[in-house]
């Protein structure tokens, strides 16, 4: 095998199920692969519904996360995660807190855990993650979660490759929230609030409900959730599905009648 063909042959056994050949692949992608390979990957996409999940650092992204993956398993899903981790100082590598909180996950060969370094990249995202996304895609993982470093009002790249994009605040978040507005609550199509078991959830929630406003036809869902209990997974992940629904409804809404 020349080393030209290499991807291709790891792209043809990634497709096929072979999961080294696809941590193989990823690590190529996210090495820099040739513009050929990527347009290859993206040909291959089978229309996985990508949901970014985002906010800032301490709302219990990551937990809650692995609280999603554990309801989509016990459903028959195969969920991928993305998970972009702070860069390692030293190392420049990714320090892997996210993947930790989801060891339990790592024995199943049907759900796929991928941490990428953010690397100082500004935006909550990491190089090459749209690619790998298109990848776990192709290969068959559904939905595909996207897990962002903790962001701020701007860094909102997460719209660029998700689908759904769900935005996670702490309790007590509530005095912050106008300050966010014009940024992170802008692009959130679900909105939820974590750690609803602390007192502050409440006002948060009531602050959030006052602030959002429709988008597309659209009114985003304010959400409590506990990853610590598992309180309010489930209907998360029914807000998700509603929004899900409804792009394919405006989708339909706005292809050509073919009877015509």
């Amino acid at each position: 095998m020349t080393a030209g063909a290499q991807p291709l042959d790891l792209l043809k056994r990634s497709l096929a199920g072979d999961r080294r050949a696809l941590s193989r692949l990823l690590t190529v992608i996210t090495e820099g692969a040739s513009p050929e390979i990527l347009a290859q990957v993206e040909g291959c996409r089978l229309g996985s519904h990508v949901v970014g999940v985002t906010g800032p650092p301490g709302a219990g992204k990551s937990s809650l996360v692995d609280r999603l993956v554990a309801h989509l398993r016990a459903g028959n899903r195969r969920p991928a995660v993305v998970a972009v981790d702070p860069s390692s100082p030293i190392t420049g590598g990714a320090i892997l807190g996210d993947r930790v909180r989801m060891q339990r996950h790592s024995d199943d060969s049907n759900v796929y855990i991928r941490s990428m370094a953010s690397r100082g990249r500004l935006g909550g995202l990491a190089e090459g993650t749209g690619a790998v996304v298109a990848l776990l895609d192709a290969s068959g993982f559904d939905p595909i979660i996207v897990e962002t470093v903790g962001v701020g009002q701007s860094e909102l790249e997460v719209v660029a490759v998700a689908d759904t994009v769900v935005v996670v605040l702490p309790p007590g978040f509530g005095d912050e929230i106008q300050m966010v507005k014009a940024g992170l609550l802008e692009v959130a199509d679900v909105l939820c609030v974590n750690k609803a078991d602390l007192s502050a959830a409440e006002f948060t929630m009531a602050r959030l409900l006052e602030s959002i406003e429709p988008k597309q036809g659209w009114n985003p869902p304010v959400v409590a959730t506990s990853a610590s209990t598992g309180e309010g997974v489930e209907e998360l992940l029914e807000a998700v599905e509603a929004h899900r629904l409804h792009l394919r409804q405006a989708v339909e809404e706005a292809a050509p009648d073919s009877s015509a």
